[in-house]
């Protein structure tokens, strides 16, 4: 079975797109400090095989880094928090509740069973000059049989 990446990668997307929360949605890393209000970037952080795979095939966990940016420059200030962690809910909800991503993962590793666990961490990122207000998702999701395991 080959790895849908692609799919995956869409599926991540849409529901950042669906929430209806961000003016923009890339499927990359963006090298550039984003424009004005609230936007969403997904990539590929890491990939490796899960320790308690079949004896034929082995299956993997992709780890994808959901980030979700704004300025800090905007008023009133005491509503940045409010505002990225009001979109951080809406996608924590739609990763644990889509647990399978419609059916491309086996699942959303949510407690860590393979490694990290779905988590976020708030910090700010210093991008083009412009200082930003982040919220970085780590979301595993495992993917079965995906490699042979061939003597």
């Amino acid at each position: 079975m080959a790895l849908d990446i692609l799919g995956i990668l869409d599926a991540v997307v849409s529901h950042a797109m669906a929430s209806g929360h961000f003016e923009t949605v890339n499927g990359h890393e963006p090298e550039r400090a984003p424009g004005h209000g609230l936007t969403a970037a997904v990539w590929v952080d890491r990939v490796d095989p899960v320790r308690s795979s079949g004896l034929a095939t082995t299956s993997a966990r992709l780890i994808f880094n959901v980030r979700l940016y704004t300025p800090m420059v905007q008023e009133p200030a005491d509503a940045i928090d409010p505002y990225l962690v009001t979109a951080l809910d809406v996608l924590m909800r739609a990763y644990v509740g889509d647990y399978t991503l419609g059916g491309l993962v086996r699942e959303v590793d949510i407690r860590g069973t393979h490694g990290i666990g779905l988590e976020a961490r708030a910090g700010y990122l210093q991008q083009d000059g412009a200082l930003l207000r982040v919220v970085t998702i780590t979301l595993p999701v495992v993917v079965n049989d995906l490699w042979d395991e061939v003597p």
